[in-house]
């Protein structure tokens, strides 16, 4: 498809800033020029009839896992970002725990180099925290990393950070956001060594979520929340999977002024532990998916303000390493092409709102991480636009997904809303179905002093 230098979207529903309402959007080279009620057509060179849809700001996935370098065979960021823009997400905050994990400002280079030479997507990555690597965090340039990343629960290699000494001097030293993955290391191993008394080494997937338990979960979480509280430090929570964790966060003040943030994750919303009888290891994530109750604490936290941040967790892995027996399965799967869909889909059934939705999945990763002329649907603001048909069922089917890994948790769902049209930068990347690589994504800026 043709791309064009000034570019009109007419007659879309418009979803920004906590409202909705008809109107053109006018885009020259890579950025928003004008939006109105109505703009003359004859200031564009393409127009594209937006009647009936609705047009959102690109979403921010603040949370992913594309897998390169190191673990090729389960994704890439070429593959997984391609997804991405099918799925709506035309930014892509990317985690640290990758082989060689990005703990090195030389190693954090290199994967940077990667995404500029096959990224589809606009793209930053999050440098990791270790127990003996504070002098490269320190060394870290603000504006082009988006965050750091701990795990103060189960990871591989020399990603745990477990010395409560560098802990503190970590959240004590650096103005960057801190973002956390909250699991009490020893609470899992009680509770893994129970369920291996009881089953042996054959133990369902449905004692995932006891065995990686609420208390697992708030125990670390508190714990890291009062150090934020004791340091004033930047802290944002990664994927919340329980209700007792949100007597932790506030929703008293706006986002811009928090010191402490959580981010829920589209599993986490849209699947419980009644789900695992069908979905076994396809669902095994780290936090675990929990109870119902938890779920819909979660959807309330989510509408209520607790909640800041809306993310995926994109973690593929084969189905061959997820068939294996749940010991020996690993946790994560693949969700950016469908986590739109699937919150459209919640939009539609009255759990939440698309203002909401937008909020969450657009606008507060913005705020929250500094990200600079994007999130917004705005005059100035770089052009990153998912066009959406709220009334267009979609069936998720096997031969339509994107990911390298080639399964998803969704697999059969009908969602009732569908993604048109995906626009990065000002040029369409994704059509009724089909992803154009144009080769216009672009490393993202964190507008800070």
């Amino acid at each position: 498809m043709k791309t064009s230098s000034k570019l009109l979207l007419q007659n879309g529903i418009i979803v920004n800033e906590g409202k909705a309402r008809q109107g053109d959007i006018l885009i020259e080279n890579n950025r928003i020029v004008k939006i109105a009620s109505a703009i003359p057509v004859n200031r564009a060179d393409e127009v594209y009839n937006a009647a009936g849809k609705h047009i959102l700001p690109g979403c921010i996935d603040d949370q992913v896992h594309f897998r390169e370098p190191g673990l090729t065979h389960k994704a890439s960021i070429a593959s997984e970002s391609r997804a991405a823009l099918a799925g709506g997400i035309t930014s892509f905050l990317e985690m640290p725990n990758t082989q060689p994990q990005t703990t090195t400002v030389e190693l954090w280079e290199a994967k940077n180099q990667i995404a500029a030479a096959t990224s589809a997507a606009n793209y930053g990555f999050m440098f990791g925290g270790t127990n003996d690597n504070l002098d490269e965090i320190l060394a870290l340039d603000s504006k082009r990393v988006p965050a750091l990343k701990l795990f103060l629960g189960s990871s591989t290699g020399n990603m745990l950070v477990d010395n409560p000494d560098v802990l503190r001097k970590i959240f004590s030293s650096t103005k960057l956001v801190i973002a956390v993955h909250c699991e009490d290391e020893l609470t899992i191993k009680e509770n893994l060594a129970a369920a291996k008394a009881t089953y042996g080494e054959v133990i369902p997937p449905d004692q995932h979520p006891i065995i990686r338990s609420e208390t697992a979960c708030y125990l670390s979480s508190s714990k890291a929340v009062a150090l934020a509280k004791e340091t004033g430090a930047r802290l944002h929570v990664f994927h919340l999977s329980t209700a007792k964790e949100l007597k932790l966060f506030s929703n008293k003040i706006p986002l811009a002024d928090k010191k402490i943030t959580a981010e829920v994750c589209v599993h986490h919303l849209n699947f419980s532990d009644k789900d695992y009888a069908s979905k076994g290891n396809r669902i095994k994530w780290n936090p675990a998916v929990k109870t119902e109750a938890d779920q819909n604490a979660l959807w309330e936290a989510f509408n209520n303000d607790l909640i800041d941040v809306l993310a995926t967790d994109h973690a593929p892995h084969t189905m061959e390493e997820k068939e294996q027996p749940y010991l020996q399965a690993p946790s994560g799967g693949p969700l950016v092409q469908h986590a739109l869909p699937a919150m459209l889909t919640a939009v539609n059934q009255g759990k939440t709102t698309l203002e909401k939705l937008v909020e969450k999945a657009a606008h507060n990763p913005a705020i929250l991480f500094d990200i600079k002329d994007r999130g917004f649907i705005r005059e100035g603001y770089y052009a990153d636009l998912v066009v959406v048909d709220m009334q267009q069922p979609t069936t998720v089917s096997t031969n339509d997904l994107l990911y390298k890994c080639g399964w998803s948790p969704f697999e059969g769902t009908t969602f009732s809303a569908a993604i048109e049209r995906t626009l990065l930068n000002g040029h369409w990347v994704y059509c009724d179905g089909e992803v154009i690589d144009v080769s216009v994504a672009m490393p993202l800026e964190f507008d800070r002093n």
